[in-house]
């Protein structure tokens, strides 16, 4: 199998894009598709400081990589959650990857935050972990991205992400959902700008970049996520790629040209947190907060 571009031997087929590739275009292909998609929704500027969500996987990794190489001024975000057995060694690949190209890396540790973990939070709260994560870690990368002066918080999400949680939406026609879907959320009151600049790169290229650009990071994946719907629904989306190579990037390209169809959401009202400040839907104190409140009483067993 040769390249396409240079007829040296290749390393991947990508059958969405009628391609393969050698090493050194792919690296090429990877990044390029990274601008395109910053340029393309206007995420932010050379000019403009930006704060990458790491978790110590392939694609916030990846992606802080890119933006370096491509010039950009990317500073990292670590949110320690405190989980056994796998938050510990995520960050330990997010201090080697900073430490070894000289870059900043900011770590939240949840137990400074809240005194405990999410595995300790999740048994004082009952429910699943990850209802609860989610919630915490936009506070703290909201909080970060505002107190560091960063124009935009960049997460990791990639073509495979985007295309799965497009189908879950769909599915349930959640049209709120729909309608906020977007590479970019654009800032507010005490909100951060959020983008995705890997919405055009597949989960396959992204292993790949990782591999060929020396980018090592955690292959396993979170506990808590084993059973997640997630993954479902990217599974299904991986045979329709089987059966029809460019499904999910045709999908997503679908969706976005269309997107002004879906009706836009009611502006919730906002209001400062009375405890914290921080914006919140809520009446009282902010989700974050009534989290605080319930873990001051948790003793560790």
């Amino acid at each position: 199998m040769r390249c396409t571009f240079c007829g040296k031997e290749a390393v991947i087929r990508l059958r969405h894009a009628n391609l393969r590739l050698c090493p050194e275009h792919l690296v090429v292909r990877v990044e390029k598709e990274a601008e395109k998609a910053i340029r393309e929704f206007r995420m932010f500027t050379r000019e403009e400081r930006i704060l990458v969500a790491v978790s110590g996987g392939k694609d916030s990794l990846g992606l802080w990589q890119i933006l370096t190489k491509l010039g950009y001024q990317a500073d990292g975000l670590y949110i320690d959650l405190g989980i056994e057995g796998y938050s510990q060694r995520s960050l330990e690949f997010c201090q080697e990857f900073a430490r070894e190209r000289g870059l900043r890396l900011e770590v939240v540790h949840l137990t400074d935050e809240l005194g405990a973990g999410l595995d300790e939070i999740a048994k004082v709260l009952r429910g699943e972990p990850c209802a609860h994560c989610g919630a915490i870690k936009r506070y703290l990368m909201n909080r970060s991205a505002l107190e560091g002066g960063y124009a935009a918080l960049a997460t990791g999400h990639n073509l495979d992400d985007e295309a799965a949680t497009l189908l879950g939406n769909v599915l349930q026609w959640n049209l709120e959902y729909l309608a906020r879907q977007y590479p970019v959320l654009p800032e507010g009151k005490k909100l951060a700008r959020k983008v995705k600049p890997l919405i055009y790169v597949s989960e396959r290229e992204m292993v790949a970049y990782c591999l060929i650009s020396g980018v090592r990071y955690i292959y396993e994946e979170c506990p808590h996520s084993v059973g997640a719907r997630s993954l479902f629904l990217k599974r299904i989306l991986n045979e329709l790629e089987d059966e029809a190579p460019s499904t999910k990037i045709s999908f997503v390209k679908g969706f976005l040209r269309a997107h002004r169809i879906f009706p836009k959401a009611e502006e919730t009202e906002l209001r400062d947190c009375p405890l914290c400040g921080m914006p919140t839907a809520a009446s009282g104190p902010c989700r974050f907060c009534r989290i605080r409140e319930r873990m001051k009483n948790y003793a560790p067993t």
